[in-house]
């Protein structure tokens, strides 16, 4: 194993810190990728002394961090607002709900979580960016060019402050590209980096499962963006090979019904290969974790990310550092 392995705490925001960490331990996992939601870092009360008291309960248990992630607030700060997102912002993001307000004050807590970030001792921060388009991806009414290429400048124009915050702390962002988002394949993926002038704080976070079920080439995404690829999340997704009822789109059924095209699965249940993520991943000269972010609604989570953790520790190696054929050089003899 040439990677450490941590597990993305946002779907296990139900358990105190100290639980995780205790449980990401017995699972074989050699360190946490923070979510900021639940109790696992609160933006809020990331002082010094809270962070350092962090990184107690982590030594304790033999654990290490390299990334925060900020998907939920992150979300906010291009989004068209509603009441959906008051389920998922903190109370003092939320505010009255006026959504410009709660924009701003998103984008605020970004740049917070990356002086959070820098007390804590990572370099790291992942999550969304919301998009003020996502509503006009299936173009009828038709939109317009000119109102695509607003949108992207709606995002740069409200991240690039954020991102030259970062640039001041030398903290990375990790865009996920995913549905919902300014970027959520290669083609917005281009865009949004042409947008923002290939700003060097913003990158990626690169996550196959969101990339597979649309028909992305999610190998592809590694090479043509490994400069820009910051952090990766280790999750598979399954796919249907024959016509059912409800297609890419989920016919607004739940994960786990089984009229779905797509659903995420355990790493190794799904259609991801992820053999030659790891060769790519070695091409690109990738050294940071790989980071689980475990969702199967079908199976239950503690025997799912036992058996990620085991499966990304076997899929992954070092690469070579010689060429397989040079001990035929009679110099190397």
């Amino acid at each position: 194993m040439s990677r450490k392995v941590t597990l993305f705490t946002g779907q296990w925001a139900d358990l105190d810190f100290e639980t995780i960490c205790k449980k990401a331990k017995s699972f074989g996992y050699d360190g946490l990728e923070l979510a900021c939601w639940g109790d696992h870092f609160e933006v809020d009360k990331a002082d010094q002394a809270y962070c350092d008291a962090k990184l107690a309960t982590l030594k304790k248990y033999d654990l290490e961090v390299y990334a925060i992630s900020t998907h939920l607030v992150g979300q906010a700060v291009c989004d068209r607002i509603d009441e959906r997102h008051k389920a998922i912002l903190p109370a003092y993001i939320w505010g009255d709900g006026e959504p410009e307000g709660v924009r701003q004050r998103a984008a605020e807590e970004v740049i917070k979580t990356a002086e959070a970030a820098k007390r804590l001792g990572v370099k790291i921060v992942n999550g969304f960016t919301g998009s003020s388009i996502w509503h006009m991806l299936y173009s009828f009414p038709p939109a317009s060019q000119e109102m695509i290429e607003a949108g992207f400048k709606d995002f740069a124009d409200r991240w690039t402050p954020i991102m030259d915050a970062f640039q001041k702390l030398d903290i990375k962002f990790g865009l996920e590209v995913h549905p919902t988002e300014i970027a959520f394949d290669i083609a917005s993926a281009e865009r949004a980096l042409e947008a923002i002038n290939y700003h060097p704080c913003f990158g990626f976070n690169y996550d196959p499962s969101h990339l597979g079920y649309q028909g992305v080439d999610y190998v592809k995404f590694i090479d043509k963006f490994a400069k820009q690829i910051v952090h990766v999340h280790m999750k598979d997704a399954g796919w249907s090979d024959v016509p059912v009822e409800a297609g890419v789109f989920g016919g607004h059924t739940d994960f786990g019904d089984a009229r779905r095209f797509w659903d995420f699965r355990s790493m190794g249940r799904g259609n991801i290969n992820f053999e030659k993520i790891i060769r790519s991943l070695n091409r690109m000269g990738y050294n940071g974790p790989l980071s689980v972010e475990w969702e199967d609604g079908a199976m239950d989570r503690e025997q799912g990310a036992i058996e990620s953790c085991a499966f990304v520790k076997q899929v992954d190696f070092t690469p070579s550092n010689l060429a397989f054929d040079a001990a035929f050089d009679k110099e190397n003899q």
